[in-house]
This record gives structure tokens, sequence and C-alpha cells, in this order.
């Protein structure tokens, strides 16, 4: 490595982007300095969402408590259902 032209001894010695790639290889792009990704991984400059990003809110439908109103009323539809054949 002497010989080269550059000084690449620090790029090579820096940390590397903990991405991995398409095909489940690690990314080999240099990190960017105080962060885990490169720049083509989310390490730039502006990257990612914004705090409080109301564009990432959820629907809901999801959530532990919409589950269990879904299971709640199933319940109560096969109970029905149940009622409603004993007494054909």
């Amino acid at each position: 490595m002497s010989d080269h032209i550059r000084n690449t001894g620090a790029m090579l010695a820096s940390p590397r982007c903990g991405a991995k790639t398409r095909c489940g290889d690690a990314c080999r792009s240099p990190a960017v300095r105080g962060r885990k990704r490169c720049r083509m991984h989310g390490g730039a400059q502006g990257s990612g969402a914004p705090r409080a990003n109301q564009n990432a809110r959820k629907h809901g439908r999801f959530t532990g408590g919409a589950i269990a109103e879904r299971r709640w009323i199933q319940a109560v539809l096969g109970e029905a259902r149940k009622l409603l054949e004993e007494m054909k």
C-alpha cells in the first residue's frame, strides 16, 4: 500500500456502514462521521424522517386495543349464531 499515490489508510481504518445490501452482504462503504450508516444508507445530512413525523402516524388497526375489540365482536357474533341455531 505504500506505493499507492493516494493515502487511503485513514479511509480503510474508518468504521464501515452497518447496512445490508440486497444480496445480504454488509455494505463496505465508510460510515459518515458520527453515524453508523454511509451516505447511501441514511447517514447523509437531512436523511430520514423529521422528529414527530405526522406522515408516519399509523391508522391504529393493529393496535392491541383494536385487535381485542375485534376478537370480542367475533366472540359475541359466534354466541349469537349458536343461539340462532338452537332456536331453529
